[in-house]
């Protein structure tokens, strides 16, 4: 028996008495209404209507349950719209990652707007490399991400692809430092401190690339990430870093340490938000959204494709 549907057939009863107003107010007929009535009588073993030719009238047992009906009614309604936000990504956990190059201001600002748009949602945002990320996909541990290109993005989706471009960071009485803007070739006889390998191969790889036809092949690369740990490579062993302009590792003010734009065509960071094939909802669509939003206003991101709907650009769409 379908016991909220006959239970609204006894609340509509009861609160109009009479069955075929009732019948009128749950659009149906009026025969399978009584039906529906005698049914849950039985089930109840309890008679909740007294019926005559003219009148319906509630028994003192049906006054005793229509409270509870009521109750039980509102907690069914509440139930199905709980499951509506579930189904439509409204509610429960999103899993979301960013790489570690994003600002303080940037994370802040996502989460923020992120609330905004889905109050209701917990976010369990974690600190991850693209190789991480593109890992945690394939194991069903990540639901969302904003990852670096290029890199392998079989199986997924994209949001817009933004650009960040690079500039260099150098101890403030480094030569290079006098320039406005820094030629790659001015960086000879420096080594280039930059993310492990492993963390993203192809832009590794890229940004090497980048630098050699700029006119400069650094005399080493050295590996880092954490800003503490770069800013002491860059301050004491003749090295320098490419970074965005909103990096972690120049303060307001900083007295060691300052950072320039590359002249001519600077080799940039390129980033979009990615999630499995087929599983965007609308969590992964305001993370989408609020993560665009945030690089754009905080880290003076820019896109590099025409903006489109969100859940109909695949992977394919991009040449990255």
């Amino acid at each position: 028996m379908d016991l909220v549907r006959h239970l609204e057939c006894f609340v509509a009863v009861a609160e109009e008495s009479h069955f075929g107003r009732a019948a009128a107010r749950l659009g149906m007929a009026q025969p399978p209404l009584s039906q529906r009535i005698q049914r849950l009588e039985r089930e109840l073993g309890v008679r909740l209507f007294e019926r005559t030719s003219r009148q319906v009238r509630i028994t003192e047992a049906g006054t005793l349950l229509l409270a509870e009906a009521r109750e039980l009614l509102t907690r069914a309604e509440s139930l199905r719209a709980t499951a509506r936000r579930v189904r439509d990504g409204e509610t429960g956990l999103l899993r979301a990652a960013l790489s570690p190059d994003i600002s303080g201001e940037t994370v802040a600002a996502l989460l923020a707007d992120f609330r905004r748009r889905h109050a209701g949602l917990e976010l369990e945002l974690h600190e991850l490399s693209t190789a991480q990320q593109l890992a945690g996909f394939a194991a069903h541990e990540l639901d969302v991400g904003l990852i670096h290109h290029p890199c392998d993005v079989t199986g997924l989706e994209l949001g817009p692809v933004l650009r960040r471009d690079l500039g260099v960071l150098l101890p403030r009485g480094a030569v290079p430092a006098d320039r406005e803007e820094v030629p790659l070739a001015a960086l000879t006889g420096y080594d280039l401190v930059l993310f492990p390998r492993a963390d993203a191969p192809a832009v590794y790889d890229d940004l090497l690339t980048a630098c050699a036809r700029g006119g400069w092949t650094p005399g080493a690369v050295r590996h880092g990430q954490g800003a503490s740990f770069v800013r002491g490579l860059v301050l004491s062993s003749g090295a320098v870093a490419l970074c965005p302009r909103d990096t972690r590792l120049v303060t307001p003010g900083d007295q060691d340490l300052v950072w320039r734009p590359l002249a001519g065509a600077a080799p940039a960071w390129r980033h979009s938000v990615a999630w499995p094939r087929g599983r965007g909802d609308s969590a992964v669509a305001a993370f989408t959204d609020a993560a665009t939003h945030a690089l754009r206003t905080t880290a003076g991101a820019r896109s590099e494709a025409p903006a489109r709907p969100l859940h109909l650009r695949p992977a394919s769409e991009y040449w990255l």
